[in-house]
């Protein structure tokens, strides 16, 4: 349950942060787990897929364009597998050993790539994922939006540096940007006691301080 915001808060949340690809999700999770350390806060910030040994090993095979194409059942179930092992191996302890969790993706992510980019259909893809993770959602979502111009140019700049190949949903998900942000802005405003919109071109620090106002008064 998110706290009011008069009052620190008693016990850890489970936070995750989502958006299109080019929306800077990576780096606003790493600088919203590196706030709340600032607080005093033990802090577990993983991301997906991912957060275990399991879920990268599951991530290096999904990602690699080298196993392109992967038919979207197949995706699907590939990111709920991860999904429940993170879950279950990564969140929930840490949970319960009073560590607030941010990650860098979590269930919407699959909603929207598989249910509404892949064309599987919303509500199968997340009665899939609820029932991978145990029904745990996040305590907050934060949905970075952003312009698809904004993202095309972030990702140029991404590409041109050393070391970084888009991966295979990168490639295949280029051309859907639109698409998928309606997605996550519909899902968002279904539900705006669980989800916090926020405009992606915005600096970093106003982006946390935003997510900071929500969740933990000083």
């Amino acid at each position: 349950m998110i706290q009011d915001a008069a009052s620190t808060p008693a016990a850890p949340l489970f936070l995750a942060v989502e958006g299109p690809d080019g929306s800077g999700k990576s780096t606003q999770a790493a600088a919203l787990a590196d706030a709340l350390r600032a607080r005093g806060a033990s802090v577990v910030l993983t991301r997906e897929p991912g957060g275990t040994d399991l879920g990268e090993r599951i991530r290096s095979l999904v990602l690699d364009p080298a196993h392109a194409p992967i038919d979207a059942r197949t995706e699907a179930l590939l990111f709920a597998a991860a999904r429940a092992a993170h879950a279950e191996r990564a969140i929930r302890p840490a949970l319960a050993a009073g560590s607030w969790v941010v990650s860098d993706r979590y269930v919407d992510s699959s909603i929207v790539y598989q249910g509404r980019g892949r064309g599987l259909g919303l509500e199968p893809i997340a009665t899939l994922n609820d029932w991978a993770t145990g029904s745990l959602l996040p305590d907050l979502t934060v949905v970075l939006d952003v312009a698809a111009r904004t993202a095309e140019a972030r990702r140029r700049t991404r590409e041109q540096g050393a070391g970084h190949t888009a991966d295979r949903m990168e490639q295949e998900t280029a051309n859907q940007h639109e698409l998928l942000r309606s997605a996550f802005l519909e899902r968002a405003a279904a539900d705006p006691e669980r989800y916090l919109v926020l405009d992606a071109s915005r600096p970093t620090q106003e982006l946390t301080d935003a997510v900071l106002e929500r969740v933990w008064h000083a």
